[in-house]
């Protein structure tokens, strides 16, 4: 019986510790973006790598390749 005068402070030092946590993470917007990080992670390639020419480059052929298969559906 007596350990419960050690475990019921302790409980309320952990839960508030918790509830402060939360707040201090949704104060600094920990939860804004959920699902971006998990999106980014299957693009291979960062395109602030490439040169310009090269983004024309890419973004061309991603335009010809949606053209081709516009056509192919019609």
């Amino acid at each position: 019986m007596s350990i419960l005068y050690l475990l019921i402070p302790l409980s309320l030092i952990l839960l508030s510790l918790a509830v402060w946590a939360f707040f201090w993470a949704v104060k600094h917007d920990q939860f804004e973006d959920l699902e971006g990080p998990a999106h980014q992670i299957l693009f291979d390639d960062e395109e602030q790598d490439f040169t310009e020419e090269e983004r024309r480059r890419r973004a061309d052929a991603r335009r010809q390749t949606k053209d081709s298969n516009v056509k192919r559906e019609d």
